[in-house]
């Protein structure tokens, strides 16, 4: 035993120092009503950045942009990538050539894709838009309305691929007695796959999803590689509203108050998707 907890020293070292340090002082800041323009000790003032947090409407605003955005984002990529992966299944040459080649943008670094569609994807200067122009088509990619689906394409292109690696994992472990039993009774492709695959696969759809839905929620890197939040405040998400509060701003106090009702939401999340696993699993 002495051993065991020996091995785990490093790790735990490393995680208070990286982690719990961090998010101690945060929490001691979310207290307080520090501000990177005032000199001195930050003096205490209790729950109150909490309840101004909460009065917020910009801040729950941010955060339903925030919620769409995922909802838009995940869904596509569920839908794209479960296609994608069925047709990888049966792919029967250059298998390894293919994966590679679709794994390629998970490795780029997110902010460095939204600058390279910042430019590709600029009404004045963009490269896509100026062809969809030579056919007669003018859209503004970053315009009202259209600027928030845009940055939900753009975690679709990046991050399909990770959707893809999960469900053709899960995929490639189902059985295959249940499907060469639905072939002997003769059912047909699209009942197999609805009636044996989507259930079997379920598990790891439900896992994938929620691993991608939290990632998406700390979008930061895109909205400020492109858009700044705008036009107005239509791509201001929970993330880069929290960076304007506490950088821009120099609320740190009130920032950090914002961190911790993120991440008591984000925790929310993750405890009933994981009860509702458990549930089915126990079904």
């Amino acid at each position: 035993m002495k051993f065991k907890h020996g091995m785990l020293t490093p790790l735990l070292t490393v995680f208070a120092v990286a982690v719990g340090f961090p998010l101690a002082y945060a929490a001691y800041l979310s207290f307080t009503d520090y501000k990177l323009t005032t000199q001195g000790s930050p003096g205490f003032i209790g729950f109150d950045n909490f309840a101004r947090t909460f009065e917020n409407q910009a801040f729950w605003a941010a955060f339903g942009t925030t919620a769409t955005y995922t909802v838009i984002a995940v869904t596509l990529e569920l839908v794209v990538g479960l296609a994608i992966a069925l047709s990888l299944q049966k792919q029967k040459w250059a298998r390894d050539v293919t994966r590679a080649m679709l794994l390629a943008p998970m490795f780029i670094t997110p902010i460095a894709v939204g600058l390279t569609f910042r430019f590709l994807l600029n009404d004045q200067i963009g490269a896509i838009p100026e062809l969809l122009r030579g056919v007669g088509i003018s859209y503004d990619f970053f315009g009202p309305g259209k600027a928030l689906l845009t940055m939900a394409l753009i975690d679709v292109w990046q991050w399909t691929p990770f959707m893809v690696l999960l469900l053709l994992a899960g995929l490639e472990s189902i059985p295959k007695q249940p499907l060469e039993a639905a072939r002997v009774d003769g059912a047909s492709a699209w009942y197999t796959f609805r009636r044996v695959v989507l259930p079997l696969l379920s598990p790891v759809m439900v896992v994938a999803v929620l691993l991608r839905a939290l990632d998406a929620m700390k979008v930061f890197e895109y909205v400020y590689a492109s858009t700044r939040g705008g036009p107005g405040t239509e791509t201001q998400t929970i993330q880069y509203f929290t960076y304007q509060e506490g950088i821009q701003f120099f609320r740190l106090g009130q920032a950090s108050s914002m961190a911790f009702v993120i991440l008591a939401v984000v925790l929310t999340i993750i405890v009933i998707a994981f009860r509702r696993i458990e549930r089915s699993k126990s079904a």
